[in-house]
């Protein structure tokens, strides 16, 4: 998937991630650890630094193959977050899932539907997708606020389904197709 431009809604940005973040994001993961950790992947067995570096050449690197897309959020012209759309698929499946994170900084000031809102319009309308999933612990509330307020339908739960913050974490799983949406997701806000 190429880079996209950024797409813009008032004070708030989207962009494709770039080698040039790499400070400005570990300065936030680093500053918000405590924020951010429960909701965060991890490996079984394993405690490890924060890698921002590879963490960021791994989301070009896919990019580039089409099978992800990293996006920064920029809130008055400052990184703030990040989406990270996942498993892009083409053909029959047609579908892709997002997950993000913001600084608990700006949390609470409409950043993160506007910005996820965004992408899937994007997801929907540029890049031809049918279907994208979020996937949220069950714990996770203002997480659960964001598709809320977007109207992503409830599909159900997948039990154990990631490791996260040194266990094995259900979410919930939300969902919506293009058939769903009458224009832009945007509009729902």
């Amino acid at each position: 998937m190429r880079a996209i431009m950024p797409l813009t809604h008032q004070e708030i940005s989207l962009r494709s991630v770039r080698r040039r973040d790499i400070r400005t994001l570990e300065r936030l993961l680093v500053t918000d650890r405590e924020w951010l950790r429960p909701w965060e992947a991890s490996t079984p067995g394993i405690r490890y630094p924060l890698d921002v570096r590879f963490m960021v050449g791994s989301l070009i690197a896919q990019a580039r193959n089409d099978s992800g897309l990293g996006l920064i959020i920029e809130y008055q012209g400052q990184i703030v977050g990040q989406i990270n759309v996942a498993g892009i698929q083409r053909g029959s499946l047609s579908s892709a899932t997002i997950g993000y994170w913001i600084s608990k900084k700006v949390a609470g000031n409409n950043i993160t539907p506007i910005a996820v809102a965004l992408t899937i319009d994007y997801l929907f309308l540029e890049a031809k997708l049918h279907r994208v999933e979020i996937d949220i612990r069950p714990e996770n509330t203002p997480s659960l606020r964001v598709v809320e307020k977007l109207g992503l339908r409830e599909e159900g739960l997948k039990k154990r389904f990631i490791h996260i913050d040194g266990d094995w974490r259900d979410h919930r799983i939300f969902a919506i197709t293009s058939e769903e949406i009458s224009g832009s997701l945007l509009n729902r806000l």
